[in-house]
């Protein structure tokens, strides 16, 4: 399942209600940030960044799985500014239908354009997990 949520939009596909914690990913070639975050409290708390590759970085993922046991997983997807396609918005695609594929959850995908930038700029000591937060959040803000 894809859901691609625009910065503070409302999904075109809903998300069912009863799912209430969500792990999100800022994926990246070499590092994938991590947040946990749930719809009560539409807040992220950030996890520790995965910094590995390949069948690596997806054991790392099931373990985080298996520690927060959410109910579904959210996957930032970056665009250009004018919100065309790039190859990291394919690798990111991808790596949504992979995490689907290996663990079975849902997965949604949010328009992640600034997310990098904002946690630099908010002076993120680890900006991939800061990220993922800032990914989450903008996803809990579009559920109703």
């Amino acid at each position: 399942m894809s859901v691609t949520a625009m910065p503070d939009a409302t999904p075109p596909v809903s998300v069912p209600s009863h799912f209430q914690s969500f792990l999100a990913f800022d994926f990246g070639q070499k590092r994938t940030g991590v947040a946990s975050g749930n719809r009560l409290l539409r807040t992220a708390t950030p996890q520790p960044t995965i910094k590995a590759e390949g069948d690596a970085r997806f054991a790392q993922v099931e373990a985080r799985i298996r520690d927060w046991q959410p109910d579904a997983l959210v996957v930032g997807v970056p665009y250009h500014p004018d919100g065309a396609p790039h190859d990291n918005t394919r690798a990111a695609q991808r790596f949504a239908r992979q995490l689907h594929g290996r663990f079975k959850l849902p997965v949604y995908e949010v328009d992640e354009r600034y997310s990098t930038t904002e946690a630099l700029a908010s002076g993120a000591r680890d900006a991939d997990a800061a990220s993922a937060c800032i990914i989450l959040e903008q996803f809990l803000r579009s559920l109703p």
